[in-house]
């Protein structure tokens, strides 16, 4: 079996702490690991090994899932294969890609059985939700399209809907009768108390060879694109998929779609709503993460980040705080956070603030934005071991760099044009001039961490020529995440 992990969307729902270049799969909700992370480590437990496992993702995300594999997965080599999709082209394009992967890339035939996951849900217990794939995989290898429904614990307005035909049942399942987009309250009371519906989750199994023929027959315009093509054959003609999820271009047509029940604990996380419904509560009902002092606070939702959060007689809320932004809300309004994003989006004064938090990720570490004014820009930097920085030089700001921790190798351009090396310790500094090519690395074993003063009449990220980079990076910048 292989799995596919689809981790390229960017969500809303959860800004602050959700933001463009920094989606909700890569958020930790207090206990130490990502909502990716937890899934690869589902993911281990179902397959052989990291090379069973495909995770398909974007350009804009490849270092946050690189990092955050190596810390799950300890050495770079053992990492599951990731995927890059050229475009954002929703769930169905992307799974045609992972199923070329497989079998060009990895020799799959026909008979592999593929499943299909989210990386950003909530679910457990893990074991149960593995005895279920199992489970799945006999139906899958009859050359059903299985789709895993959850069976609702209330009636919600928030999820799509898959009806069992319970006349066709299989073998701990049932044949679809159909698909339900997201009720009203009546109609989701209705779904609940018929039994017979159950939350679609978005996660799928199947064949290669189902898959394969239910796109010829209902898609046949991603099927054109990837019958008999190479991996790197699909990547350069992939601009040119539709934009259409594997529920429209599949599931609601095809006479294979089956329904596996699934009694489980599971949340798509789509708003800070479902964040509480599915978190550890105190006695008052309240989920608190972070440094939290609460006095008469019930059925409260506290979300810390450095601060000291203290709360007196509330009840019903939802606080989030980061560095840059703080979210009050009342609980039952979550859904409302897209249009808050939505307001700062179009002011070009605040659409940064949906886009990164003050630290921002790049290949090679991080840079956390401590303070700006006038004509200056404050960062703390770290760098992994063993990486760099792109060889690089700056119009309109110099550098001054104040290592604090570990030992960085500063390249640096003399007066005559010569590129020099020098070795800069704790406690120690170095200045780059305007127009200077320099570059910053971090030749030993521990992170390098550095204090960068910048200082000039322009201090904005795209003042930036790169000559050399081994993430390929170079030339004028003129976007904050190239």
């Amino acid at each position: 079996m292989k799995l596919t992990i689809l981790s390229g969307g960017s969500g809303t729902r959860l800004f602050p702490l959700s933001r463009k270049f920094f989606p909700k799969q890569f958020l930790d909700f207090g206990d130490g690991e990502t909502l990716l992370q937890k899934t690869v480590k589902r993911g281990l437990k179902i397959t052989n090994s990291p090379q069973d496992i495909l995770i398909s993702t974007n350009g804009a995300y490849q270092f946050h899932i690189k990092n955050q594999l190596t810390e799950l997965c300890g050495s770079p080599s053992k990492l599951p294969h990731i995927i890059l999709e050229p475009e954002g082209r929703n769930t169905a394009p992307a799974i045609a890609l992972s199923v070329v992967y497989a079998m060009d890339k990895l020799g799959c035939g026909k008979d592999e059985v593929m499943f299909i996951t989210p990386s950003d849900h909530i679910i457990s217990p893990d074991d149960k939700l593995v005895e279920y794939v199992k489970q799945a995989e006999k139906l899958a290898e009859q050359g059903y399209i299985i789709t895993f429904g959850i069976k609702p614990t209330k009636p919600e307005t928030g999820y799509g809907y898959i009806e069992a035909d319970t006349e066709g049942k299989l073998d701990g399942g049932f044949r679809v009768k159909q698909f339900h987009e997201k009720p009203d309250l009546k109609t989701a009371r209705q779904y609940l108390a018929s039994g017979r519906y159950y939350w679609n989750s978005g996660m799928f199994m199947f064949t290669i060879g189902t898959i394969l023929e239910e796109l010829r027959v209902h898609a046949p315009e991603i099927f054109s694109l990837i019958d008999g093509k190479t991996f790197e054959q699909v990547v350069e003609e992939f601009e040119n998929m539709p934009d259409i999820s594997i529920d429209y271009a599949v599931m609601e047509k095809t006479k294979r779609a089956a329904v596996l029940p699934m009694d489980i604990v599971w949340s798509d996380v789509g708003s800070w709503d479902s964040v509480y419904d599915v978190l550890e509560k105190d006695e008052n009902k309240n989920v608190k993460i972070g440094n939290v002092v609460d006095l008469d606070t019930k059925n409260t939702l506290i979300f810390g980040n450095k601060r000291l959060i203290s709360t007196i007689g509330l009840e019903d809320l939802i606080v989030v705080e980061t560095d840059d932004v703080l979210l009050i809300a009342r609980r039952g309004d979550g859904q409302k956070v897209k249009d808050v994003v939505n307001i700062l989006k179009k002011n070009p004064k605040t659409k940064h603030l949906t886009e990164h938090h003050t630290t921002v990720y790049r290949p090679w570490g991080s840079y956390t934005e401590l303070e700006q004014g006038d004509r200056y820009r404050i960062k703390r930097i770290t760098v992994y071991p063993g990486e760099a920085l792109s060889l690089q030089m700056h119009y309109h700001r110099s550098e001054h760099w104040i290592v604090v921790k570990g030992t960085a190798k500063v390249i640096l351009e003399d007066g005559d044009g010569n590129l020099e090396e020098v070795f800069v310790h704790e406690n120690e500094s170095i200045y780059v001039p305007k127009t200077t090519k320099h570059r910053l690395i971090n030749p030993g074993k521990v992170v390098l961490e550095l204090i960068e003063v910048q200082v000039g009449e322009y201090v904005g990220e795209d003042d930036i020529v790169r000559f050399e980079d081994k993430y390929n990076r170079t030339g004028e910048s003129r976007l904050v995440m190239s």
